[in-house]
């Protein structure tokens, strides 16, 4: 039972979430999955590595394509987040942690530039 309550608390704090608040929720599953990879590497456990690193991919494919292009910034984001994504695949490949620390480094910064946006707003 509390799994099912778990579930549809997550899914209404997606569904009344501001924008900000859906971006800062990504960037906690970004920070998330890629610490996930980090101790399944170091376990030496490939195919949930593998299945974090996925994941990571998918959040930062979702904040590519939600950025708002009407901002000259929005291309510098966007080159760091394929960055970031083109090291996660070479993490994966070479089983890397220093590549997963690095990345997981930019997304740290990331969302606690992003939490200070957010508070700023307010």
């Amino acid at each position: 039972m509390t799994s099912l309550a778990a579930q549809q608390y997550r899914q209404n704090s997606v569904l009344t979430a501001t924008p900000g608040e859906l971006t800062l929720q990504l960037y906690n599953g970004l920070v998330k999955f890629i610490k996930l990879a980090i101790v399944h590497m170091e376990k030496g456990e490939i195919q949930a590595t593998n299945d974090n690193l996925i994941k990571s991919q998918d959040i930062l494919q979702e904040l590519l394509c939600t950025l708002n292009t009407n901002y000259p910034i929005a291309k510098d984001m966007a080159a760091l987040y394929e960055y970031m994504m083109e090291r996660l695949i070479q993490a994966n490949v070479k089983k890397d942690l220093s590549i997963l620390e690095e990345v997981l480094e930019y997304a740290e910064q990331f969302r606690a530039t992003w939490m200070q946006a957010l508070k700023a707003m307010k």
